[in-house]
């Protein structure tokens, strides 16, 4: 699986390579240089990162499904009330 950048964020993060490389390593690089270093982080870093956050999202929402009897639960057959009496209308004794 290849991981796609829009054109925006591609600009963005070579940008961010690049002072990087100029303010932590005392190096300036060009444009083929930053898409190098992002090129090689996409395809070496990035699965690992995609598979992670896949991992986390779904460790999050297997959580929610889990409990989402608990939230969402409705009582079926709800129109009738439970018996009790009510001093207009007196329950029937059973008969033993």
């Amino acid at each position: 699986m290849s991981i796609e950048l829009s054109p925006d964020a591609t600009k963005q993060l070579r940008a961010s390579i690049q002072r990087y490389f100029a303010e932590e390593l005392d190096q300036d690089i060009g444009d083929l240089k930053a898409d190098m270093v992002l090129d090689y982080c996409l395809r070496e870093i990035g699965p690992s990162i995609y598979n992670q956050a896949i991992a986390d999202a779904q460790a999050y929402f297997q959580a929610r499904v889990t409990d989402l009897e608990a939230v969402c639960y409705q009582r079926e057959l709800a129109y009738w009330p439970e018996r009790r009496e009510r001093p207009d209308h007196p329950q029937p004794r059973r008969v033993r």
